[in-house]
């Protein structure tokens, strides 16, 4: 069960993590389009598990690779925005988000 803290933490992570895809990250998306959709905060907030969604992307898995191995570039230009409200800077880790997949497979097995 996550915390107050973890929980705003994890929101005001997913909300910059967003703004800096659409503006300064942009370019790592390929050619398409990322969009944060959940962030996780361990409880010594020492590590966020960040979920991505992708729009016009031939390969995710390429995109997600190539932004986890920019980690620490990502983390610093992350740092720089948040520097007034967190006092210590977690280490990213992006996931794929798949929920879409799941929903898209259960509304298909729902017409069947």
């Amino acid at each position: 069960m996550e915390t107050k803290r973890q929980e705003k933490i994890a929101r005001l992570i997913q909300k910059e993590m967003g703004l800096l895809f659409q503006s300064e990250l942009s370019d790592l998306g390929a050619g398409g389009m990322i969009t944060v959709t959940k962030a996780k905060v361990t409880s010594d907030l020492g590590l966020a598990k960040i979920y991505l969604s992708f729009l016009a992307v031939a390969d995710s898995a390429a995109v997600i690779e190539n932004i986890n191995k920019k980690e620490r570039e990502i983390r610093y230009i992350f740092g720089k925005q948040v520097r007034h409200q967190l006092r210590s800077i977690p280490h990213l880790k992006f996931y794929e988000d798949d929920s879409m997949d799941y929903y898209e497979n259960i509304d298909r097995l729902l017409k069947e």
